[in-house]
């Protein structure tokens, strides 16, 4: 039941991508959280450490129920095969720009809530909890500068 909703999520996601592309973008510059929630965003903070056992965890699931690495690739970079028709492009999270303006509470918004514009669907609670969804953040960090 699990593989197939997130089949199906994955499904409408590139539809919903499909229909409402505006201009490719690899720019961390720019935020995904509306600017009327970014404050709170940017205060939640990650309450798990980066610990080994948390990043191997959060790459579990980036790999795998998560199906992060469809649009972001198997390196975080944007590149998965899913990501490489989306416009705009998904984050590089192996960009040192992209982790000096983007913080924990902002990447856990856009994984709980999508973002409009984007490929990004809401993946939680549909597909993870919120404490995997800090997991996968810890893992998006580690792929910095690689």
């Amino acid at each position: 039941m699990r593989l197939w909703k997130g089949t199906l999520l994955l499904v409408m996601s590139l539809t919903f991508v499909s229909l409402t592309a505006s201009a490719a973008e690899k720019d961390p510059t720019i935020p995904r959280v509306p600017a009327d929630q970014l404050a709170t965003a940017k205060a939640m903070k990650n309450p798990l450490q980066a610990t080994p056992e948390n990043i191997a965890k959060g790459k579990a699931i980036f790999e795998g129920k998560g199906t992060c690495f469809t649009c972001h690739g198997l390196s975080g970079k944007g590149d998965g095969d899913a990501g490489k028709a989306l416009d705009p492009t998904p984050r590089d999270f192996s960009s040192p720009q992209f982790h000096g303006l983007r913080t924990d509470g902002e990447m856990f918004w856009v994984i709980k809530n999508g973002s409009a514009g984007t490929g990004m669907i809401a993946y939680n609670p549909a597909m993870i909890t919120d404490e995997e969804t800090w997991q996968v953040i810890l893992y998006e960090r580690s792929f910095k500068g690689k």
